[in-house]
C-alpha cells in the first residue's frame, strides 16, 4: 500500500484521485502481447500478425471476442484452455517489457499533488502485483484492483467496487483502450487516453475523450485545476 492521502494539497484541483490501467498505460507491453498470441496463432496454423498496425485492428475487451477475430475456433478448443496458454506465453515475453519512461515522474507530480492513485486492471490480482513487484512499482499506489480470474473480461465491476468505498471522490482514469472509457463513464469519472497501447489513436480519438501521445503532454496540456 502507497501513502495516503487526506486530499489533494491545492484546493482548486479537479481530482482527488487519479486512476490508472495498467496494461499499455503503465507497462509498455504491446510486443510482448503480439508475441505471445502468435505463438498461439502460429500452432495452430493459422494467420499471425504482422505488426502492431494489424494488432490494433484487432485487439479489443472482452478478450474473447479480439480471439475470434484472430481466427480462433472455440468449437476446437475452448477459451477457457486457451487463456491459460496465453498467459504462459505472456509472462516469459513480458520479462523484457518496461513502464514507459514517463511513467514515475508523472506518478511523483500526481502524489506531490496530494492526488491518490489506484491501479484498475483487467490483469488477474495476484499475477499483476507480482508484475508491479519485478517492476519495482508496488508500493506506488494507495490501492490495486485486478480481476479474481485470467479472462481479462471487464474492469466495470472493479470500478464500481472503488467507487462503492470512495463515493465522495473526484476521479480522472488514465487509460489506452475504449474500455477504460466505458469504465470511467460507469463511475461518473473523467477520463484522458494515451495513444501508445493497445488501440489506435483513429479508435480512441472516436471515444469523445481527450487522447494525449504520452503522459508528458497529460500533465502540460489537460487542464487538472478547477475553474471555479
Amino acid at each position: 500500500m502507497g501513502p495516503s492521502y487526506d486530499g489533494p494539497i491545492w484546493s482548486n484541483m479537479k481530482y482527488t484521485d487519479i486512476l490508472w490501467d495498467f496494461n499499455g498505460t503503465i507497462l509498455d507491453d504491446v510486443g510482448a502481447g503480439i508475441i505471445s498470441v502468435n505463438k498461439l496463432l502460429s500452432e495452430r496454423g493459422l494467420k499471425t500478425i504482422s505488426g502492431v498496425e494489424e494488432y490494433h485492428k484487432a485487439f479489443g475487451f472482452p478478450i474473447i471476442e479480439y480471439y475470434k477475430r484472430l481466427g480462433f475456433d472455440f468449437k476446437k478448443e475452448s477459451y477457457e484452455t486457451l487463456a491459460p496458454l496465453w498467459v504462459e506465453q505472456y509472462l516469459i515475453n513480458v520479462r523484457s517489457a518496461n513502464v514507459f519512461d514517463d511513467v514515475l515522474p508523472t506518478l511523483e507530480s500526481f502524489r506531490d499533488m496530494g492526488m491518490r492513485q489506484t491501479i484498475i486492471s483487467a490483469t488477474e490480482l495476484g499475477m499483476l502485483k507480482r508484475q508491479l513487484k519485478d517492476l519495482g512499482i508496488e508500493n506506488v499506489f494507495d490501492e490495486v484492483m485486478g480481476l479474481d480470474n485470467i479472462h481479462a473480461e471487464s474492469k466495470v465491476a472493479l470500478a464500481k467496487v472503488w467507487k462503492e468505498k470512495n463515493q465522495s471522490a473526484k476521479a480522472l482514469m488514465i487509460g489506452d483502450t475504449v474500455h477504460d472509457v466505458e469504465v470511467a463513464k460507469e463511475i461518473g469519472a473523467d477520463c484522458v487516453l494515451v495513444a501508445r497501447g493497445h488501440q489506435s489513436r483513429q479508435v480512441l480519438e472516436g471515444c469523445g475523450v481527450k487522447v494525449f501521445s504520452d503522459l508528458k503532454e497529460v500533465l502540460e496540456e489537460y487542464d487538472i485545476f478547477d475553474d471555479n
